[in-house]
């Protein structure tokens, strides 16, 4: 199968330096997901128009800041939890600040929990979990805590699941349903701070994932 060539930062840069705004920040593990499940799910981004962004320098040990900029400036994370999420350092810490800006409210995140269980992400249990412990062994009990409370903040939030057996095509078009949805409300939210007062009260109430 030939694989689906992912845009690189500079060129998600450029894009996003003008849409940020509607940004999409996709969290996950890079040499699980990379070039099998995530290609086709930013394949399926541009071809919907949804602006996104994902970090092409995982493995190369650069500075986070430009990772937690882009974080600041998006509208929405897609935390995507699979079973070796939890053996990267930078798959947890940028989650921590994921859940920071949605504790503040400034962000909007839907959990996608990739062939592995809610409750194994929630309780660091099974495969996920050993490899979070394995990893805690090397870390600093105040990341040990600043990981395992995003873990179980951003998991029990209203998300979507794929099982074993299901077809990874269908639950795409179902991330990207999603996706529309919760920036169209996001939207709609934004114009009614720009109306006056009298007229927000006509408008639909927003849709709460937390």
């Amino acid at each position: 199968m030939k694989k689906s060539k992912i845009p690189t930062r500079d060129t998600s840069s450029r894009l996003l330096h003008k849409h940020s705004h509607n940004q999409v920040f996709i969290n996950f593990r890079g040499k699980e997901l990379r070039c099998s499940f995530v290609s086709h799910l930013v394949e399926a981004f541009k071809r919907h128009g949804i602006i996104f962004f994902i970090d092409k320098d995982e493995q190369k040990g650069k500075d986070r800041r430009h990772l937690f900029a882009r974080i600041n400036q998006s509208r929405m994370a897609l935390t995507i939890f699979s079973k070796r999420y939890a053996e990267s350092r930078w798959c947890l810490n940028e989650l921590a600040r994921i859940k920071k800006r949605a504790d503040k409210r400034k962000l909007q995140v839907v959990p996608i929990f990739f062939k592995v269980k809610a409750e194994s992400v929630r309780y660091q249990k099974a495969e996920f979990g050993r490899n979070f412990w394995r990893l805690a062994k090397t870390s600093s009990g105040e990341q040990i805590k600043k990981w395992k409370e995003a873990l179980e903040s951003v998991s029990d939030k209203m998300g979507l699941s794929l099982g074993d057996n299901s077809s990874e095509a269908d639950f795409i078009e179902e991330i990207v349903k999603e996706v529309k949805r919760v920036l169209a409300v996001e939207k709609m939210e934004d114009h009614s701070f720009s109306l006056p007062h009298r007229n927000r009260k006509d408008l639909p109430k927003r849709i709460k994932f937390s």
